[in-house]
């Protein structure tokens, strides 16, 4: 009469959904989650989560955000722990701390924080370094003698 597939399936459905802060709602204190979420109110506290983050234009948060992606268009102030990609739109105020794998910003964004990019270092010359590729050819790379 009652599968496990059914409950299975229903306790991958909770993860998937987003939580919602709806306008006008003010929260203070931390948030642990599983599940994405979209702020359109005001957070005064601390948020992790594995998931995505989305601010909307009237949504704000002062505190730490540690998650896997965030899109801001409304305001942020405060530290900024991202493992991969940090959306600025045309409306997102930005300040404080941030480190994030990739950065995109929209003209019209203020971004007033100190941004550390993390991830692996693309390497240049198709596989060289500076210092071979200038070896390489001859020449001597910025501060040596030849």
């Amino acid at each position: 009469m009652f599968s496990d597939k059914k409950t299975g399936r229903m306790a991958s459905d909770t993860t998937s959904q987003q939580n919602t802060i709806a306008k006008g709602t003010v929260i203070t204190g931390d948030i642990i989650s599983d599940g994405d979420f979209r702020i359109e109110g005001s957070i005064q506290g601390n948020i992790k989560t594995p998931g995505k983050v989305v601010i909307g234009k009237t949504g704000t948060i002062n505190g730490t955000l540690k998650s896997a992606n965030a899109d801001i268009e409304g305001k942020f102030m405060g530290k900024l722990l991202l493992s991969d990609t940090l959306t600025l739109k045309s409306t997102a105020h930005v300040e404080g701390e941030v480190e994030v794998g990739k950065l995109s910003v929209e003209p019209g964004a203020t971004f007033n924080a100190t941004c550390l990019m993390k991830g692996a270092l693309k390497e240049l010359n198709n596989g060289t370094t500076g210092q071979q590729a200038a070896l390489e050819k001859g020449k001597p790379e910025k501060g040596q003698t030849a």
